[in-house]
């Protein structure tokens, strides 16, 4: 898809000052604390931006999400004087010269220190010391986030774009600051991939000619980076040409062990696009989509190097096993899928069934989700105890049969339930 900028914020975007974007982009409570920030952090003769992400995507017209506040000057001293002043409390990271001031129990907002950064090898996290606006735009990663707005009463709206990132975001490209870029951090080639997919922009020539060259230090990565990357991508809208473009490159195989990328494991991926929107945990179950046709092993591995949660980790295994099992639910009564199935998590069972070709065996965990999980018999344990039921394991058991009668429609009503009910609760007083 490609990127387009509306007309009006072409027109605003070609002026140096841009407080009339500024101002559409925020809310009146966002303008509010914005201003009330910028006052405080003049009185202590630091100016205040709106950087980044903010920037891009208030001029692409799309919702703004990043909210990235950058002082030139000592952020953990405004945020000390913010929460003395305004309420609040305040958690300090020394090591970054960052802060995070929380307004209340449910808001917050990061403030962050310019600064330049330093990296002593490959995929190390960088070294940190305070540093001017045009030091912390040209420590960041692509000339589209290089941007900032100033929030000072003075130069309100003033752009500064040292890196030229306005005509790279008008262009659709996006563009690393340094040949080194991706070498020094190589989470950067999934955030370039993420990016240009999600906007609809193409990797500028010479950046993405700088992609094989840093290969080798994907696999330096920390399982926590490169998870956290792998999770943004499976978490956007649609994740599945940014994956495809992952393995184009060949960033994705980089990492040892290498995430599954066979031709079946291809068409899967593709299909992450059928999933509802409305889904929770989506990055969940689209892990689930990528790895079911892994082995035990294979799983085990992965699940070391990416350091999945203990949660996600059974979802997994669980969403695997019932694709291998797919083939032996179809021509099968509804009861047996039922007894099956329940012992696995829904969401496995909903990934697996977004997988499955058309056919019986699809159709079955299609109605166990939507119909047969949730099918009950009326009564009830203590129903059962007061017809004369043992106390006991015989009591789940004679649910249990109510219930696989229900499913498989040998009775249809609840006289005819007590009837079966009364049969079963005699049969095992005998």
């Amino acid at each position: 898809m490609a990127h387009i900028i509306p007309d009006f914020l072409l027109q605003l975007f070609a002026m140096e000052n841009l407080a009339n974007l500024l101002d559409h982009s925020l809310s009146a409570t966002q303008k509010d604390l914005v201003q009330k920030i910028a006052r405080e952090a003049a009185a202590l003769g630091m100016r205040a931006y709106l950087v980044g992400g903010f920037v891009r995507d208030a001029i692409l017209g799309r919702p703004v999400n990043d909210f990235d506040l950058v002082f030139e000057g000592n952020a953990t001293k405004l945020a000390s004087v913010l929460a003395r002043t305004h309420g609040g409390r305040v958690t300090v990271h020394s090591a970054f010269h960052t802060a995070t001031w929380f307004l209340d129990d449910d808001h917050f907002i990061d403030l962050i220190s310019a600064r330049a950064e330093t990296y002593e090898h490959p995929a190390a996290l960088p070294t940190v010391q305070l540093g001017s606006l045009a030091d912390d735009l040209r420590r960041r990663d692509f000339t589209l986030n290089a941007m900032a707005l100033c929030l000072d009463k003075d130069r309100y709206g003033e752009l500064a774009d040292p890196l030229d990132g306005r005509e790279d975001l008008q262009r659709g490209l996006i563009r690393v600051l340094h040949p080194r870029s991706f070498v020094d951090d190589p989470t950067r080639l999934f955030r370039a991939v993420r990016y240009a997919a999600r906007y609809g922009f193409a990797l500028a020539p010479e950046t993405e000619a700088l992609v094989p060259s840093a290969l080798d230090y994907v696999d330096k990565l920390s399982p926590e980076r490169l998870r956290h990357e792998l999770d943004l991508i499976l978490d956007e809208d649609d994740p599945v040409p940014m994956v495809e473009k992952l393995w184009a490159l060949g960033i994705v195989q980089a990492a040892r062990p290498a995430l599954p990328s066979g031709e079946a494991t291809r068409t899967r991926v593709g299909w992450m696009s059928r999933l509802p929107s409305d889904v929770k945990e989506r990055g969940e179950t689209r892990w689930m989509i990528w790895l079911m046709s892994s082995l035990e092993e294979e799983i085990g591995a992965l699940e070391e190097r990416l350091r999945f949660t203990a949660d996600l980790s059974k979802k997994i295994r669980a969403a695997a096993a019932v694709w291998r099992e797919l083939d032996s639910f179809a021509a099968t009564r509804p009861s047996e899928c039922t007894r099956r199935l329940d012992k696995f998590p829904a969401e496995a069972i909903r990934a697996a069934s977004i997988c499955a070709p058309q056919g019986e065996a699809g159709a079955a965990l299609e109605m166990y989700l939507t119909k047969w999980k949730n099918v009950k018999p009326f009564a009830d344990g203590g129903a059962l105890l007061k017809m004369g039921a043992p106390f006991g394991a015989r009591v789940g058991q004679i649910l249990w049969e109510l219930r696989a009668a229900w499913l498989d429609g040998t009775i249809a009503s609840e006289r005819e339930e007590m009837e079966l009910a009364a049969k079963l609760v005699g049969a095992r007083k005998n």
